[in-house]
């Protein structure tokens, strides 16, 4: 599930810089404003909070 998140955050970065190469410098900054409003909706805070607690305990388990 984790992996499957964190893909869904590069495909997505990788859209928003496809677009905005494609659409010009006003759309790559009207792209880039609706990301970062999305990156800071509760939904996503949550999801990133979750990945980041779950790859802390991974790590901690794969170092013992």
């Amino acid at each position: 599930m984790t992996y499957l998140r964190i893909l869904f955050v590069a495909a997505i970065a990788f859209g928003a810089y496809t677009l905005g190469a494609r659409a010009g410098r006003g759309r790559y900054r009207s792209i880039k404003k609706n990301a970062k409003k999305a990156w800071n909706t509760r939904g996503v805070r949550s999801a990133r909070k979750t990945t980041k607690a779950g790859s802390r305990k991974l790590t901690r388990a794969i170092a013992k």
